[in-house]
């Protein structure tokens, strides 16, 4: 995607290091850094310079070479992808990227497995971004039919003067939480990449952005990139999200997922489930942007899968930019007053309306995965 109309992706091998976006400093600074180590990898990935499930695998693989270049002994193979897998336990691109590299490189000689490790890396990407292409010709194509088949009422509501303003009317209005956007993934994005390509097609959109807290990947990175292609949205605190949808301003839930089960329950981030109950409530449809590779076939229920509980710290205190330019941290509740911080939560396959993959939509159900990937099927 651009950035001031500059293409980039959101990794990428240059001159023997490995280059990411660093989206802690967004939205305030756009700093690219440099990964050129094994440790690097793991520090970037844990401390989530680089987030959302396709990136994460993408920056595994990546951190899987650079530690073949520094050790490429089978001890070294084996510790550096027990480094990686202890990053971040929900999202399972991590374990598919590492168990994909692992694959490869073990029978392989060690003076052969770091070229490897970075080609096979590259195609990771490049997959990753065909992957998302293909996905959002999917999505696009749900946002045109949603659009064709809503015919506005006379006298709906259009909002409290953002957003959605007189005269928007026809206008189609998206929800989504947190970011699956193009940082979540090398390029293009999950949910975002039907959204990019009905802008590009000029289907008329609005996005209402849940803001995600604690770490607000909603209202510091998804309207990040939303503005950078000229997308119109408008950010809302998460507990807005019901009371949009129950009032008619919201036609459509596009959201992505960390891991899908076999049987199509959703992990992802935290206040997913409660839109999804929402948008039941209130008869809106729920679909769920899935790429094939974040689909865990091992796994039947959601409550099977390790739910990742970060730092207290990013509940009590908020990081933003101040009045006069800087950037400052600061308390936000009570000195002596505890906090829990889940990073994900479970949306049962009965709330979700379809899962939009690169392969096309299918129910959220054992039969309906099974149908589009009957080589992974159990």
């Amino acid at each position: 995607m651009n950035v001031q109309g500059v293409p980039y992706r959101t990794i990428w091998a240059e001159g023997g290091s490995v280059k990411i976006i660093d989206q802690t400093r967004l939205p305030h600074a756009f700093v690219v850094a440099e990964l050129d180590s094994l440790e690097a990898a793991v520090t970037a990935i844990a401390t989530m310079q680089v987030r959302g499930a396709p990136l994460i695998g993408a920056a595994a693989a990546y951190g899987l070479a650079l530690a073949m270049r520094e050790d490429p002994t089978d001890d070294g193979l084996a510790r550096a992808r027990e480094r990686l897998l202890a990053t971040r336990p929900t999202a399972v691109n991590l374990r598919w990227a590492l168990d994909r590299g692992a694959e490869h490189l073990a029978p392989l000689p060690p003076d052969e497995r770091a070229g490897t490790a970075f080609r096979l890396a590259a195609r990771i990407c490049d997959d990753d971004v065909d992957a998302n292409r293909r996905l959002g010709a999917h999505g696009y194509r749900i946002l045109q039919e949603i659009h064709a088949a809503r015919v506005p009422a006379s006298g709906r509501s259009t909002g409290d003067g953002v957003g959605v303003v007189e005269g928007d009317v026809d206008r189609l209005n998206v929800l989504t939480h947190c970011n699956a956007g193009w940082l979540a993934t090398v390029d293009r994005g999950t949910a975002t990449a039907g959204i990019y390509q009905a802008h590009e097609e000029g289907l008329p959109l609005h996005v209402w952005v849940d803001e995600t807290r604690p770490r607000s990947q909603g209202g510091r990175l998804t309207a990040w990139e939303l503005g950078e292609q000229g997308i119109p949205h408008t950010v809302i605190p998460d507990g807005a999200a019901a009371h949009l949808m129950a009032r008619g301003q919201v036609d459509v839930v596009l959201v992505g997922t960390d891991r899908t089960t076999a049987r199509g329950d959703v992990v992802n981030k935290i206040g997913t489930y409660p839109v999804a109950l929402a948008a039941r409530d209130n008869g809106i449809p729920f679909y769920v942007a899935a790429p094939s590779s974040s689909i865990d076939f091992s796994v039947d229920e959601g409550t099977e899968v390790p739910i990742e509980e970060r730092a207290p710290d990013e509940v009590t205190w908020v990081t933003g930019k101040t009045a006069e330019g800087g950037v400052a941290t600061v308390r936000v509740i009570p000195e002596g007053s505890p906090a829990r911080n889940y990073a994900f939560d479970v949306t049962p396959a009965r709330l979700v309306t379809g899962l939009v993959t690169e392969r096309g939509v299918t129910e959220a159900s054992t039969e309906g995965l099974a149908r589009l990937f009957p080589e992974r099927a159990r």
